[in-house]
């Protein structure tokens, strides 16, 4: 089976947020069992001088953009076995930054008609096409309209994963046929209200749409989390599955992680205890192994679920003697919230601000709790790395949250779980997070079957392999 992996970003080469570490450790993990996946994304200004050292000219061809053509050079190389093709054109592509460019429609365009223009130049012909997101959510549509009926392209299945509904690729209907280059006669599958919504197009165009996570999935068949897109969604609901997504387990690995301060594994704990002491001292918290510490490594945007902290932190510090840390950046507001709050309890909060990974593997590392009470999360990569650290999540049942945390009460959980999105759940659930940790020996079991959690990215390409394999028996209709 041979799979093309389409993004718009990648670890190492190009990177904003989860989609990249995405495209940069499953098709790794679809190699190791023996599925042929590549990956291709645009060659952008941005990528380090030396990963493009590594690269080699394939092959240029010219792209169709609508009524014009555009150069296109690909570009080769290998990450840990498998291999990336990058698409160049300085035109769109040799500027600072992936996204928020004016023509943004067209740059996307031209990269998803390229993907599909290059592969008879390659010796490459795959059974999927594997797209990610709006900026490559054309790739289906172009293959519909002006591919699937021609022999060499006779066959081909498309995928789109949706990582995050919230960003669609809105645009003006006016640029249909001078931009994208579909006729009038498309318009049905890409507007949607008064735009083309590219997104769209991808739902309608793809065989199989998937979601980051199984509940997140059902979620965005109600308004409430669908941003718009709930009756195109609903009326395809027989195609859209749910895959939660996994964490590179080598890179987030207690027992070998050097940007930690003590190694430790699940047969011992010791060293989570030096890491508590020695981030205390850096921070400037009151070093006490004994005192419970509750961590946060979020983007401090509303989606997080801050306002719920905001109004439940000053509480529940009062009436216990837990320490808080927090690492992010994002709205003003949160950040001046935090800067107080740490002003407000010297030697028991620590506000850290930017992204700083070093800080926030020792964060995961140290901690005894860590919190997440999201409004929406697709996926969820926080509370997965936690358990891999033996730090127990305390999360808002939604999205991969739900799906990957168990409420300690049902005598097999692995952390603590409320559903209201309310601040007084949420404190709720805290203090029988913080009421726990002072049985040790239980505490200490809890901490064990975290670690033995697996969500590598093992057990998502399995998921996805069957997937392919179900999308290739079928009609693909």
């Amino acid at each position: 089976m041979k799979v093309l992996y389409c993004a718009s970003e990648a670890v190492p080469f190009a990177s904003t947020g989860g989609l990249a570490k995405v495209a940069g450790s499953l098709p790794k993990a679809l190699r190791l069992r023996l599925i042929g996946c590549r990956v291709v994304l645009p060659l952008y200004e941005d990528i380090p001088q030396e990963l493009r050292d590594n690269m080699k000219f394939v092959t240029s061809l010219s792209v169709p953009v609508a009524w014009r053509r555009q150069y296109c050079g690909v570009f080769e190389t290998r990450v840990d076995n498998v291999i990336f093709y990058l698409l160049d054109n300085q035109y769109y592509f040799k500027r600072h930054g992936l996204y928020g460019h004016y023509d943004d429609a067209e740059r996307f365009a031209f990269f998803s008609r390229a993907v599909i223009e290059m592969l008879p130049c390659l010796d490459f012909k795959p059974d999927i096409i594997h797209c990610n997101d709006w900026q490559t959510a054309l790739v289906p549509v172009y293959y519909s309209q002006f591919y699937a009926s021609k022999d060499w392209f006779r066959g081909i299945k498309t995928i789109l994963t949706i990582h995050n509904i919230q960003y669609q690729g809105k645009f003006s209907k006016e640029i249909l046929e001078d931009v994208l280059g579909f006729p009038q006669s498309s318009m049905p599958l890409l507007e949607h209200g008064n735009y083309i919504n590219l997104l769209k197009g991808g739902i309608e165009c793809a065989n199989c749409v998937t979601t980051v996570s199984p509940t997140y999935a059902k979620e965005i068949l109600d308004p409430l989390f669908a941003y718009g897109l709930e009756s195109i969604l609903q009326e395809h609901s027989r195609k859209i599955q749910g895959i939660l997504n996994g964490i590179d387990v080598t890179v987030y690995n207690p027992e070998t992680d050097r940007d930690i301060y003590a190694n430790y594994s699940a047969d011992d704990l010791t060293g989570k205890a030096k890491n508590k002491l020695e981030l205390q001292k850096r921070l400037n918290l009151r070093q006490d192994v004994a005192v419970p510490l509750i961590g946060m490594v979020t983007r401090m945007v509303p989606s997080k679920g801050l306002d719920l902290v905001e109004e439940a932190i000053d509480s529940l510090l009062q009436k216990s003697d837990a320490q808080f840390v927090i690492l992010g950046s994002g709205d003003w507001d949160y950040e001046n919230f935090f800067k107080e709050l740490q002003q407000r309890w010297p030697g028991r909060v620590c506000s850290c601000f930017g992204f700083i990974p070093e800080l926030s593997h020792k964060i995961y590392a140290a901690s005894d709790i860590f919190l997440m009470p999201s409004k929406c999360e697709p996926c969820g990569h926080a509370q997965l790395i936690a358990l891999r650290y033996g730090t127990i999540p305390v999360v808002r049942e939604t999205g991969g949250l739900k799906d990957s945390i168990r409420d300690y009460n049902d005598g097999e959980g692995n952390g603590f779980t409320f559903q209201e999105y309310d601040a007084g759940r949420m404190k709720e659930a805290v203090e029988r997070a913080l009421k726990a940790y002072r049985d040790r020996e239980g505490w200490n079991m809890l901490i064990r079957r975290a670690m033995a959690c697996d969500f590598s990215w093992g057990h998502c390409a399995n998921e996805y392999i069957r997937l392919y394999r179900e999308l290739l028996k079928s009609d693909g209709t």
